[in-house]
């Protein structure tokens, strides 16, 4: 990455970074995330996380290192997907779960001059945060010390996370006699999540994110539409829809196999991976006077490359009505405006910041990022037809094909309003391209 490129990646962060900053993300680890030669870098990226102000609860998962481990001595520990977990192997799980635990709390604790730690001092806590109950008997079979969350002790994790601390928590529980139970990872990152009201649950995984059926990946979607994946029996993901739906505002899966996938996931418009909330579709909205100066920063870039017609900040102020702007994760990332001319209307401004425009978006995604400028175009269109306008028409000196791409065709002059043929600017000599709008309002 060149310089100059880094410097505007870093710029376009700083939303996200401020968003970030002073809320509590839940994150699981899973056993397959830990063995994985990445595992490293997901530290280096954790640690930036928390240095840049998030709040960091940790889960981490062991399948695959307690599948090794008890392999001779349990070969039928597996039932519909849990583990069964029987008193003689307690003290195998609990060793397993000491050594994973140990090597994340090195890794956090690095600080090597040619580490990303050097000179980074993160405390990582754990204790009996948990009270777990046995999940009992299923389908005939009991699952002895295979156990399911009771309550978490969520003023103590507060207090912790208050302190600038971070949480690193194994798949543990304890009853109110002492006794320890396995639990499932993923199902106590959810209720550590649900209990701490967390801003964020996010889960590694070894894809990058969730996909439509020709491979495209999902950058955004709502609870409803993971149910579809759940009933398609991806089992940790029953975990992640529970607390979408118990009201976390953002649940987010990314890759534990590509470097760097968790920091272009939080602090790129595009991101990398699935984010699952419950507004995921609503982006489209009028303008308001508070959106002036985002519409600004929007536009100025294709204002400076002669794409659009300069456009003071007061015009702006006077005719914020007419626009409609895409908004997503809080952040004005695209607009247009909509002027009305009795049976024809005028669709003109539309700027979509560079990270989310079509072109940028099209390696591959599915989501809002590549649907951006068409969704501004739909809305514009919804609007023009309130007004009682047939035709939707714009002026255009260097988007041509992204109009005829989305059903305009060229047009004379002549073809246009009188009162904005009186407008019209033969310096710029822009082409007239039209469109006609079905379903009209008569």
């Amino acid at each position: 990455m060149a310089t100059s490129d880094y410097a505007q990646w870093f710029r376009d962060s700083t939303p996200y970074i401020s968003k970030h900053r002073n809320r509590t993300f839940v994150v699981l680890l899973d056993g397959e995330a830990l063995a994985h030669g990445n595992l490293t870098n997901i530290v280096h990226d954790l640690a930036l996380v928390h240095v840049l102000g998030a709040r960091l609860v940790l889960v981490h998962g062991a399948r695959p290192q307690l599948d090794a481990a008890l392999a001779d001595s349990s070969p039928d520990s597996i039932k519909d997907g849990r583990r069964i977990t029987r008193e003689e192997h307690l003290p195998t799980v609990l060793r397993v779960f000491g050594e994973l635990r140990a090597r994340l709390e090195a890794l956090f604790s690095t600080g090597l001059p040619a580490s990303p730690l050097k000179d980074v001092d993160i405390s990582v806590i754990g204790g009996n945060f948990v009270t777990a109950r046995p999940v009992g008997i299923l389908d005939g079979v009991d699952h002895e010390l295979t156990g399911r969350v009771r309550r978490i002790h969520s003023s103590r994790l507060t207090r912790i996370l208050d302190s600038g601390a971070m949480v690193l928590l194994s798949p543990l529980g304890y009853s109110p006699s002492g006794q320890v139970f396995n639990l499932a990872a993923d199902e106590l990152a959810a209720d550590v999540a649900l209990a701490l009201k967390a801003d964020k649950l996010i889960f590694f995984t070894e894809a990058d994110g969730l996909a439509t059926p020709d491979g495209h990946r999902i950058s955004q979607m709502t609870p409803a539409d993971l149910h579809q994946h759940v009933d398609a029996g991806a089992g940790h993901l029953v975990s992640m829809l529970r607390a979408a739906r118990g009201g976390v505002a953002s649940c987010q899966l990314v890759s534990w196999k590509a470097d760097g996938a968790l920091l272009t996931e939080l602090y790129t418009a595009a991101g990398s991976g699935t984010q699952i909330q419950e507004n995921a579709g609503a982006f489209i909205r009028p303008a308001t006077a508070a959106d002036v100066a985002h519409i600004v920063e929007v536009i100025r870039p294709l204002e400076e490359a002669g794409a659009l017609v300069r456009r003071g900040r007061d015009r702006l102020e006077e005719e914020i009505d007419q626009f409609l702007v895409a908004e997503i994760d809080s952040n004005v990332v695209g607009c247009c405006a909509v002027y009305s001319y009795g049976d024809m209307a005028e669709l003109a401004c539309v700027a979509v910041h560079a990270s989310y425009r079509e072109d940028a978006a099209a390696g591959g995604v599915h989501d809002r990022s590549a649907r951006v400028g068409s969704s501004l175009l739909a809305a514009a269109e919804a609007r023009a037809r309130e007004t009682g306008a047939g035709i939707l028409f714009a002026l255009t000196t260097q988007t041509r094909d992204w109009f005829l791409d989305h059903g305009f065709a060229d047009a004379g002059l002549d073809t246009l309003p009188a009162p904005r043929q009186a407008m019209y600017n033969y310096q710029r000599n822009s082409r007239v391209m039209t469109k006609a709008l079905d379903g009209r309002r008569d």
